[in-house]
């Protein structure tokens, strides 16, 4: 089977697309062309969603490879914002969103101050205690479950702070606490986000694969070099909580974008 073919709006360098099992992959020459075609996709389900049921609700991932799309997206015409409610995955415990660090400062800088949405439900990193945290987020993801997920991949493949120590294709769990493993903290160092391994802290809130896969719709952006193993890994390896990502080829409508960098090692 072939994925559908993209509209011309998303053509501009579109280098390759193709089917991994159930997963829509698109390849484009450069990372801002990436993120505008993601863009472009998502902003079209959005305003679908608005126009049909009156409002759309959407996770949404905190990392630099969402940059280039959530400038785009920011940019798109036509987008209600205040119909849209927004959840996100993941946060460091122990750290708030006025920290640099903050997943939610992340997203509350480069989308929610952007674009005026009807609501944004955050996870408290801070809070005293971080299961009640996770149950009241699961609570609201019940009462507002979501539309789509912007997501990314982690260096070790992973989405959100489900990293294959710990990741559970079928937990029970919407929202948990997890250990970081080292590779995932060295990713954060690697990002930028900290200086030093010791400085990242070794627990996390995240929402958990389940939470994820239940979106009727995935949009994912990962650009760059240092994706590449990660990449090669979700789309031609076995379908393992090894690599976590594997399970997007799983879902029945999932996009999955790359720039020319990420997708280099792939064997095609």
């Amino acid at each position: 089977m072939h994925p559908p073919k993209p509209t011309n709006q998303i053509q501009e360098g579109l280098i390759d697309s193709f089917r991994a099992d159930r997963l829509n992959v698109y390849v484009f020459e450069s990372r801002r062309q990436m993120g505008e075609a993601a863009a472009f996709t998502l902003a079209a389900e959005m305003r679908r969603l608005i126009a049909e049921r009156g409002r759309a609700i959407g996770i949404f991932a905190s990392a630099p490879s969402q940059n280039e799309f959530l400038d785009a997206l920011v940019e798109e015409h036509g987008i209600e914002w205040t119909r849209v409610i927004g959840f996100h995955l993941d946060e460091y415990l122990g750290v708030d969103e006025d920290a640099p660090q903050s997943f939610r400062r992340f997203l509350i800088e480069r989308l929610v101050k952007r674009a005026p949405m009807a609501e944004f439900h955050s996870l408290r990193g801070e809070a005293a205690n971080p299961e009640a945290v996770c149950a009241n987020y699961a609570a609201l993801l019940k009462t507002r479950p979501p539309d789509f997920a912007a997501l990314g991949i982690g260096e070790n493949g992973h989405l959100a702070f489900n990293d294959p120590p710990v990741c559970d294709f079928n937990d029970p769990a919407m929202v948990k606490v997890v250990e970081l493993d080292e590779m995932c903290r060295q990713q954060q160092v690697n990002d930028g986000a900290f200086a030093r391994l010791e400085d990242v802290p070794r627990r996390a809130l995240t929402l958990t694969i389940p939470a994820i896969m239940a979106c009727p719709r995935l949009f994912v952006i990962v650009p760059g070099v240092r994706k590449q193993p990660a990449v090669r890994e979700a789309i031609e390896g076995e379908i393992t909580e090894g690599c976590p990502a594997s399970i997007l080829r799983a879902h029945e409508d999932a996009h999955l974008f790359l720039d020319r960098d990420a997708a280099a090692k792939l064997r095609r």
